[in-house]
């Protein structure tokens, strides 16, 4: 069982993606690779003042060793992702890994290419345990 993490926000899981994606950054480097790939913007004070509120929740590290912060996730991407999938399945799956996977798996949303590198982890997998 993992301790447990403040689940992020939508916007909170896009400037760690970004920071996974970049590593250590700026808020300045946050906020324009975030109004990239966002149809709206967000004003750099909102981003901002989300990365702030993310270091009092513990989501973020900050240097202020130099005059502009720099950011890092306070986990690895590995172990939010894997606290957000145990609380999903958890709370939308009861507990059944093999309903999330039939469901992911029924998805239109799946592409042929993500159907074969499942199975070719399933298969890895297996042989792992054999």
């Amino acid at each position: 069982m993992r301790p447990p993490l403040n689940r992020p926000t939508d916007v909170e899981l896009s400037i760690l993606r970004v920071l996974w994606t970049l590593g250590p950054a700026t808020v300045r480097q946050v906020h324009d690779m975030i109004c990239e790939d966002r149809a709206s913007s967000l004003a750099y004070t909102a981003v901002l003042k989300m990365m702030q509120t993310m270091v009092d929740k513990g989501l973020l590290e900050r240097d202020e060793r130099d005059r502009s912060h720099v950011y890092r996730p306070a986990q690895a991407r590995e172990h939010t992702l894997g606290h957000l999938l145990d609380d999903l399945l958890d709370r939308a799956f009861g507990g059944s890994a093999t309903d999330l996977f039939a469901t992911a798996l029924a998805s239109q949303k799946l592409k042929p290419k993500d159907r074969e590198e499942v199975a070719r982890l399933l298969a890895q997998a297996k042989e792992r345990r054999s």
